[in-house]
């Protein structure tokens, strides 16, 4: 989920540095090795492990991969059985396969041990985060890393009395966030060339790329809200007239529509880094994006404080947003697995979790989401909640790289690379997912 190489040097060099010469003789001993993407909450998490070393005397080391190469780096470690990571936070997708796999260590009978009770996550980040089978008691994670696909935009401009009475005059509403996915549209149309401070501006930063996720988690944004399935009937795998509907037509063709109309020039193949980067040189006046890099986002000096404000993705027959988040999971091949345990034992404390929300983690413990001052401790924290109550995530699958591969290519072909209709390209995914479950022997 990041494209720069240097972050993931720079924060992995930053997490060895905290450590001087009797932590560093240790690590060849007793340390764990935390893996996870290299991103602003890997700079939180190794804040707040200081606390883990201090009271259990364990050190820590941490492996941080950018986005991009991070499935491929993690996957083949776990897929060749090594040792790098006693501890993983892996994305939500990767719970199928880590589970059917043996890489994941079952947590059923830690939990009970330590005192855990799933009860005290959310519903949501339980259910997407740690089971297998899906909904099953089946524990392989504990909830980590809370996230989903939203907006921010560019509340100076949205403010300015010259745009809002242009805005008024043309759509006979007030110029505000939107509350569906065709206001979104509206917004990001009246934006697109237009001039302000003496610069061409753009509508929208929106998800584009093709060689990892990028265009499927942007495209999902819209597909959930117009009410897109996987499946008829959940298990099933019975895809026709879900993933091909109408519905789903319709947002893939929205989608489409907001690509050509309103992003900047040349936004080809574009995730993260690329709505980031747009966002805060001033090109566009909204940008799709983790909840995860909102805190850096309001505290940056040239777009951050009031000139920034957050919005749920809108829905559009339904309310919903695309999950994002991560579990913590305990690696099967560690020579350190009850160190590891340790660890979560101790992420799972309520008061840990205070912290690592106030650190700019996102918490998933019903104590913190659930306490009266959380919806004001920050101004996007509200969106949160109503981000998580509504989430949906891809295909759990231990082939989930393969069907999300096919996702993105058939994705990219018609959004970006105007190949066929968005119908055919549906049509299309539904075959090539019907090839890799009757190649798994589920169709």
């Amino acid at each position: 989920m990041k494209k720069v190489l240097a972050l993931a040097t720079a924060v992995s060099a930053a997490a060895l540095a905290f450590a001087g010469p009797a932590e560093e003789a240790k690590a060849q001993s007793g340390d764990l090795t935390l893996c996870w993407a290299a991103w602003d909450p890997a700079n939180a998490l190794v804040e707040l492990s200081k606390d883990f070393t201090a009271q259990s005397g364990i050190g820590m080391k941490f492996e941080f991969v950018p986005w991009p190469n991070f499935a491929d780096r993690m996957l083949n470690e776990l897929n060749s059985g090594g040792k790098l990571c006693d501890l993983l936070i892996g994305d939500s997708q990767w719970i199928g396969g880590g589970a059917e796999n043996g890489h994941y260590v079952k947590l059923n009978d830690f939990f009970e041990e330590a005192g855990i009770s799933m009860d005290d996550f959310a519903p949501a980040t339980v259910y997407a985060y740690s089971t297998w089978p899906k909904g099953s008691p089946n524990y392989y994670a504990l909830p980590a890393m809370g996230d989903a696909n939203a907006w921010f935009y560019r509340k100076d401009w949205f403010s300015r009395p010259d745009l809002q009475a242009a805005f008024k005059e043309k759509y006979g509403r007030d110029l505000a966030p939107p509350t569906t996915q065709m206001e979104l549209k509206d917004l990001a149309e009246f934006f697109q060339g237009r001039e302000i401070d003496g610069q061409k501006r753009y509508g929208a930063a929106i998800f584009t790329e093709r060689g990892s996720e990028g265009i499927t988690m942007g495209a999902t944004g819209a597909l959930y809200a117009w009410g897109f399935k996987y499946e008829n009937t959940p298990g099933s795998y019975d895809m026709e007239g879900a993933v091909n509907s109408a519905d789903a037509v319709a947002a893939l063709e929205f989608y489409k529509d907001l690509y050509e109309c309103c992003t900047p020039p040349g936004y080809t193949d574009s995730y993260m880094q690329e709505s980031l980067d747009a966002f805060k040189s001033g090109q566009v006046a909204m940008a799709m994006n983790w909840f995860a890099f909102f805190p850096g986002l309001h505290k940056d000096e040239k777009v951050g404080g009031d000139n920034i404000g957050f919005f749920v993705n809108p829905g559009q027959k339904i309310e919903a947003s695309t999950l994002g988040g991560q579990g913590i999971s305990v690696v099967s091949y560690s020579d350190k697995k009850e160190q590891a345990l340790e660890y979560i034992k101790w992420f799972a404390q309520p008061d840990v979790q205070k912290k690592w929300w106030s650190l700019g983690g996102y918490s998933c413990h019903v104590a913190v989401l659930n306490d009266p001052s959380f919806k004001q401790s920050q101004p996007f924290a509200a969106d949160f909640l109503l981000a998580m109550d509504g989430v949906q995530d891809f295909w759990q699958e231990p082939t989930y790289a393969e069907l999300l591969l096919a996702m993105q290519k058939r994705l990219h072909d018609y959004v970006v690379a105007d190949q066929g209709t968005a119908q055919e390209a549906l049509d299309k995914l539904i075959e090539d997912w019907t090839e890799t479950f009757e190649d798994e022997g589920k169709l």
